[in-house]
C-alpha cells in the first residue's frame, strides 16, 4: 500500500511540467539553498491566482523566482506581485528569471527586508492573494498579516505544510514542525477562513476569506 500512494503522489507531481525558465530558476534555486516550491504546489498557485482573478498578490520569501513566476502566470495581465526577501541576491536572480519569462519590471514589486517589517506597511484588504514560503516559525504571525491583508474572497496559502513528512508524525517536535502544525491549526478554526490542505509537493494549504472581522 506504501508504495501504491507514494507512486500517486509521484504521478500527481509529475502531471505538471516546468518550461526551461522554470526549470533555469529551479537549478538557480537549488545552487543558492533556496529550496524552492515544487511543480505541483506550483502549479497549485498558478490555479488559485487564476480562480481569484489575481490583480495584486502577496509573496513572503521571494527565492529565485519559481514561485514568483507560477503566481505571474496565473495573475491578471495588469496584475502586480509585490514579493519580500531577506536576501537581495536571491531577488537579484528571480529578477532575472522574471525578465526571460518576459514580466516587465512593472509587474514586480520586490522588496528586501525581512516579512513582519514589510507586511505592516501594506495595505489593509488591498490584495487577492498572499502566498508564504519564509521562515516556518513565523507563519503564524504571517497568518494574522495576511488575513488582514487580502479582500474577502481571497486566498491565503503556505507551502511545506507537510514539512518533508515530519508534521504528520506526533514524535517530531523541532520548532519549525511545531510551528507549521500550530499554522494549520489556526487555519482551521479560524471562522473568517476555508481551508484545503493539497498534498502537493511538500504540502500546500489554502483558505478562502470568507468574511471580514
Amino acid at each position: 500500500m506504501t508504495n501504491q500512494v507514494e507512486a500517486t503522489l509521484a504521478y500527481a507531481e509529475q502531471f505538471h511540467h516546468e518550461d526551461e525558465i522554470l526549470h533555469a530558476a529551479r537549478q538557480r534555486g537549488l545552487e543558492m539553498g533556496a529550496i524552492p516550491i515544487l511543480p505541483g504546489g506550483g502549479a497549485a498557485l498558478c490555479f488559485l491566482a487564476t480562480a481569484v482573478n489575481a490583480k495584486s498578490v502577496v509573496e513572503i520569501g521571494t527565492g529565485c523566482g519559481v514561485s514568483g513566476l507560477w503566481l505571474l502566470r496565473g495573475m491578471r495581465a495588469d496584475g502586480t506581485l509585490t514579493s519580500v526577501d531577506v536576501e537581495p541576491e536571491h531577488q537579484r536572480l528571480a529578477r532575472q528569471a522574471f525578465a526571460e519569462a518576459g514580466f516587465s519590471g512593472g509587474r514586480v514589486r520586490l522588496i528586501t527586508g525581512r516579512a513582519l517589517d514589510v507586511l505592516p506597511r501594506l495595505s489593509d484588504g488591498g490584495y487577492d492573494m498572499v502566498f508564504a514560503d519564509g521562515a516556518k516559525q513565523e507563519y503564524a504571525d504571517y497568518l494574522a498579516e495576511a488575513v488582514r491583508l487580502l479582500r474577502v474572497g481571497g486566498i491565503v496559502a503556505f507551502d511545506n505544510m507537510l514539512w518533508h513528512n515530519r508534521v504528520a508524525d506526533p514524535a517530531q517536535r523541532d520548532p519549525d514542525t511545531v510551528a507549521v502544525r500550530e499554522v494549520g491549526k489556526l487555519v482551521q478554526s479560524d471562522d473568517r477562513l476555508r481551508s484545503v490542505l493539497m498534498p502537493l509537493g511538500d504540502g500546500l494549504l489554502a483558505a478562502v476569506k470568507i468574511k471580514n472581522g
